[in-house]
């Protein structure tokens, strides 16, 4: 049977209000999660939020009833620590019950730190030691091009984990393939553990390294839905290269003591913390 965007209104408008609702659901659930667990990177789940939103209520197409349908559109979390927001769409896109979240890292819990396809619907693959999953994203846009099957790939990558030197072997094949069903989207926060990236191990000039690599290169905010609804959601037809959309965005977006704070990379709020968050996050 087609598949269409879950949930997603026709009109741009109401689509666009949707995602913003959607994604402030997501950082509530996330940080709520985080809060009861002891444990989690709400920081990157923040910064992630407000794409994951757009990609599952505005962009992609798949059938949370059929998560295994051969038309879904893939989408691989690669920077697999942030499953609070991860678990929290999958929830909401209606893979698994939204109650169930309440079970987030607790001991035989499906919700483990980081995303297992064995144990959830809705995940394509393990992720979570950084690096692996844009490859695993190229192979699945190299099958669907050699199947002639027009399912699009997606795969969620952060700013710090370009530092793995196995994301750009991947690049490499994917522009060489020239597969224009892949997107790379870079969560550009700027923060990684520890330190700013820039500091670590500098990336900019980033869009150069990406369009020499082979891929057209768009940088958008990373927070601002109708962008990111526009960008993601082109037809790639015709456009004979693979695309890596950078980003912009803000760790702990949304919460004032969190805003592009290093210490919430790994995080848990104190009861305080999580009543303020509460109160900002409306």
């Amino acid at each position: 049977m087609p598949l269409s965007t879950a949930s997603a209104p026709a009109s741009g408008a109401d689509r666009i209000a949707l995602v913003r609702a959607r994604a402030l659901a997501i950082r509530r659930s996330a940080f709520t999660m985080v809060h009861d667990a002891g444990l989690g990177h709400p920081g990157g789940d923040f910064s992630a939020a407000d794409i994951l939103a757009s990609l599952y209520f505005g962009v992609m197409r798949y059938d949370p009833g059929e998560p295994r349908h051969p038309d879904r559109d893939r989408f691989i979390m690669s920077k697999g620590h942030c499953t609070g927001a991860f678990y929290s769409v999958l929830a909401q896109a209606g893979f698994f019950p939204e109650a169930q979240l309440g079970t987030y890292m607790q001991p035989l819990s499906m919700l483990n730190g980081h995303p297992n396809r064995n144990y959830l619907p809705g995940i394509e693959t393990n992720t979570g030691p950084l690096g692996h999953g844009l490859p695993v994203a190229v192979g699945i846009a190299i099958a669907g091009k050699l199947t002639g099957n027009d399912y699009r790939t997606f795969v969620l990558t952060g700013d710090g984990e370009l530092q793995e030197g196995s994301n750009w072997e991947a690049a490499m094949a994917a522009g060489h393939r020239k597969l224009e069903r892949l997107t790379v989207i870079v969560d550009r926060n700027r923060l990684q553990q520890g330190d700013r990236t820039e500091a670590t191990n500098g990336l900019d000039p980033l869009d150069d390294k990406w369009r020499a690599f082979g891929f057209h290169v768009d940088m958008i905010d990373g927070h601002d839905h109708a962008a990111l609804i526009d960008v993601l959601g082109a037809d790639p037809s015709g456009r004979g290269k693979p695309l890596c959309v950078i980003a912009n965005t803000i760790k702990g977006k949304g919460v004032s003591f969190m805003e592009d704070n290093v210490s919430w990379h790994h995080g848990v709020p104190n009861d305080d913390q999580f009543a303020q968050a509460m109160k900002e996050l409306i």
